[in-house]
């Protein structure tokens, strides 16, 4: 009897086992509380990690060996194949390559609304060149404070912002703010996602496009957190900014409270997200956690995402992880992308 309950305990803990780490084979990446759980495919190494250390221990009681030794090598085909699958992706790069006459540099940071000094901000986007900046969580008093601040460091940027006035209670989280140089050219933010006919469902998201109908399309993407009251907004936003996606040419950045595991059946034609590829994971980031800072970055989730369509390719990326002291509980991402062709 105890034996056949063994068989059953290890049959289940393989199946945990494959379900956590490749979770849309089985088509629930998107399923309550597996969500939550891959979103942190680090730590499930970790766990596995000492799932097998606790089982090999156990194996030098003769009674429960066979058992033991079956439950460790589960165990360790968990942290082999969740490892190799955050190394793929990328666990950190230190640097940007050097700007080109046609590169465009994208950052984006979930600022947390007051937590985090719009000098602070503007200071960052300038020491890293950037000429799109994404800023969930930000007013566009503040988003205007920081334009401000760049133009005075010689870094002019137009602000363009979407608030909802009702849906969440922290006021912050109801604006998004992007910044984009005059370099790029004239945007005016649509005016769908300014009265949310189409939008992110909870909280807003921004899409500008060019005036003279050159440059890319760019979203400011928030997309609500996956809550257990807020699954199927979660998902409705996931489907909404895939649909955003479908244009030739699209630059989205921002906090889509997902990773790359959650937008795995949602990607066209081999992209990430509709027609979209994620820069971080194609330049050596997408394993670095952007959420929380409370969790050194390579234990936390990369929730935060540049995405761009083919006819951009991701040369660099880095996650800033010095400035987890800044307030937010997010870092910011950075991706310096390169026209195709």
């Amino acid at each position: 009897m105890l034996r056949l309950l063994g068989i059953l305990v290890a049959v289940l803990f393989a199946i945990a086992t494959a379900v956590l780490t490749w979770p849309a084979f089985f088509r629930v990446e998107q399923t309550f509380p597996i969500v939550q759980i891959v979103a942190f495919r680090s730590l499930i190494a970790v766990a596995f990690a000492a799932a097998a250390v606790v089982m090999l221990l156990l194996a030098i009681a003769r009674p429960m060996r066979g058992f033991a030794l079956s439950m460790a090598l589960v165990a360790v085909i968990g942290t082999v194949a969740n490892g190799a699958i955050v190394v793929t992706r990328g666990t950190g790069t230190t640097e940007l390559p050097a700007e080109t006459a046609t590169s465009v540099r994208v950052m984006t940071w979930n600022t947390a609304g007051e937590a985090t000094d719009p000098v602070s901000v503007a200071q960052t986007a300038v020491a890293m060149q950037a000429d799109i900046v994404s800023l969930p969580e930000t007013t566009i008093e503040s988003g205007e404070q920081i334009a401000v601040a760049m133009r005075e460091l010689g870094r002019p940027m137009w602000a363009h912002h979407v608030e909802f006035s009702t849906g969440v209670d922290t006021w912050d989280a109801r604006s998004t703010t992007l910044l984009i140089s005059p370099e790029l050219g004239d945007y005016s933010v649509i005016e769908s996602s300014q009265d949310g006919s189409s939008n992110t469902g909870v909280l807003p998201s921004a899409v500008a496009m060019p005036i003279d109908g050159e440059g890319p399309i760019v979203v400011a993407v928030h997309a609500v957190a996956p809550r257990e009251d807020d699954m199927e907004h979660w998902r409705s936003d996931l489907r909404w900014l895939a649909d955003q996606c479908a244009a030739d040419n699209v630059i989205m950045a921002g906090d889509f409270n997902a990773t790359t595991d959650h937008m795995a059946r949602l990607g066209v034609d081999g992209g990430t997200l509709g027609y979209c590829h994620d820069a971080a994971s194609e330049s050596g980031n997408g394993g670095v956690g952007t959420w929380t800072t409370d969790l050194p970055a390579l234990a936390g989730a990369p929730i935060d995402h540049v995405l761009a369509t083919p006819n951009w390719k991701a040369t660099g990326s880095i996650v800033l992880r010095s400035l987890d002291g800044s307030g937010s509980d997010h870092r910011p991402l950075v991706v310096q992308l390169e026209p195709v062709g």
